[in-house]
C-alpha cells in the first residue's frame, strides 16, 4: 500500500508540474466531491449496463462450439493482447509521452475488446458468434493478462512501477464479468426477457452517458487542453487504426476465412472504453489523473470514425466486385445465404436495434 501511495504521489507531482509549465494560472484540477462521486457512480452504472446487455446476446451453446474449435478465438486473443499493448507502448515511446499520459495510453491499450466490436462486425458481415465469444473470452482473460501486461510495460517508464492501481483494475475487471454472467443467465434461462433487458438498459445507458459527459465537461473545462495535445490526438487516431489493420493481417496469415478475418480486425481495434474510463476515473484520484480520464472518450471518437470508414470501404468493395462474380469474389468476400439468415440473425437483430 505504501508503494502504491508513493506512486500516486509521484505521478500527481508529474501531472501538477505539467500544468504549471503549460499554464501557471490553472493550478491543480479540483473536482467537487459530490460531482466526483456522481461521475464515479454513473461510470460504474454505464459499465454494468453495457456488460449485462452483452451477456444477453450470448448463448452457452455458441460459446462451447467456438471453444471446441478455438483457432479463431486463440488468434483473436493473441491479436488483442499482443498487438494493442505493443502499439500503445511503442506510440508512447515514439512520441516521448510523460508518465501520466503513458499510463493512460497503456491502460487503454491493455483493455479487452469492447461491445462496439460486435456492432462493427455486423456492419462488415463478420462472424457474429465469433465476435461475441471473443468479447467474452477477452474480458475473462483480461483478469490475468491486463495486470500482467501493465506490470511488464510500466517497467519502461520512470515513476510508474508502483503507480499502476492493480487492485482497482482487478476490481473493475471482476465488476465487468459479474453483469456479463447475469446477462448470460437471463438469456439462457429467461430468453424472453433478454430483449427487454437490452432495450431498457440502452435507454439508461444513453441518459447516463449524457449526464457523465456534461458533468465531466464542467469538471475539466479549465484544463481540457491537456487531452487535446498533438501527442494525445496522434495516439487516439493511430491506435485503433493499427489494431484494425494488424488484426486483419494476422488472421490472413493464419489462413482464417475472410469473414473471421474481418471479425478479428474489428475485435482487435475496438477496446472496452467503458472499462478504461471506469479504471481511470475510479482507480485514480482526480489530482493524479487530471482530465486524462476523458482520454477514452477521445479514443472512441476516432475508433468509431475509423471503423465506420472501413465498413464503408467494405460496402464499396462489395458493390464493385458483386456484379463480376467469379472465383475471387466467391472465395474472398461472399457471405452465403445461410450465414446471412441463419445463426447470425438472432444477434444481428438485437445489434441492429442498437444501431438504429
Amino acid at each position: 500500500m505504501m508503494n502504491q501511495t508513493t506512486g500516486y504521489v509521484e505521478i500527481a507531482a508529474i501531472y501538477n508540474d505539467s500544468i504549471i509549465l503549460g499554464n501557471g494560472s490553472m493550478g491543480i484540477l479540483i473536482i467537487p466531491k459530490p460531482m466526483n462521486t456522481a461521475i464515479n457512480i454513473l461510470t460504474l452504472i454505464i459499465l454494468f449496463i453495457t456488460m449485462i446487455s452483452l451477456g444477453c446476446t450470448m448463448e452457452i451453446s455458441k460459446i462451447k462450439a467456438h471453444l471446441l474449435k478455438p483457432k479463431g478465438v486463440a488468434i483473436a486473443l493473441l491479436a488483442q493482447f499482443c498487438v494493442m499493448p505493443l502499439t500503445a507502448f511503442s506510440l508512447t515511446k515514439i512520441l516521448r509521452m510523460d508518465p501520466i499520459k503513458a499510463v493512460t495510453v497503456l491502460i487503454c491499450g491493455c483493455c479487452p475488446g469492447g461491445s462496439l466490436s460486435n456492432i462493427f462486425s455486423l456492419l462488415v458481415k463478420g462472424d457474429m458468434n465469433l465476435s461475441i465469444v471473443m468479447t467474452t473470452c477477452s474480458s475473462i482473460a483480461a483478469l490475468v493478462l491486463m495486470p500482467l501486461l501493465l506490470y511488464i510495460f510500466s517497467q519502461g517508464f520512470t515513476g510508474l512501477k508502483d503507480a499502476v492501481p492493480y487492485v482497482g483494475i482487478i476490481t473493475a475487471l471482476v465488476f465487468t464479468l459479474l453483469p456479463c454472467a447475469i446477462g448470460i443467465f437471463i438469456n439462457h434461462y429467461k430468453p424472453n426477457y433478454s430483449a427487454t433487458v437490452t432495450n431498457v438498459g440502452l435507454s439508461i445507458l444513453i441518459i447516463s452517458s449524457i449526464i457523465v459527459s456534461v458533468l465531466s465537461g464542467l469538471a475539466v473545462k479549465d484544463v481540457i487542453w491537456m487531452i487535446l495535445m498533438p501527442d494525445v490526438l496522434a495516439v487516439t487516431a493511430l491506435m485503433p487504426l493499427i489494431g484494425f489493420i494488424m488484426g486483419y493481417i494476422m488472421s490472413v496469415i493464419c489462413r482464417l476465412s475472410p469473414q473471421c478475418s474481418r471479425t478479428i480486425s474489428m475485435e482487435t481495434g475496438c477496446q472496452n472504453i467503458q472499462l478504461c474510463t471506469t479504471i481511470l476515473k475510479v482507480a485514480f484520484s482526480p489530482q493524479s489523473i487530471g482530465p486524462l480520464f476523458l482520454f477514452p472518450l477521445l479514443y472512441i471518437t476516432f475508433q468509431c470514425a475509423e471503423a465506420l470508414l472501413l465498413a464503408l470501404c467494405f460496402k464499396c468493395y462489395q458493390r464493385v466486385t458483386a456484379p463480376h462474380g467469379g472465383k475471387f469474389w466467391n472465395n474472398m468476400s461472399y457471405v452465403s445465404k445461410a450465414e446471412r439468415t441463419g445463426s447470425n440473425d438472432q444477434y444481428g437483430n438485437r445489434l441492429q436495434f442498437i444501431i438504429t
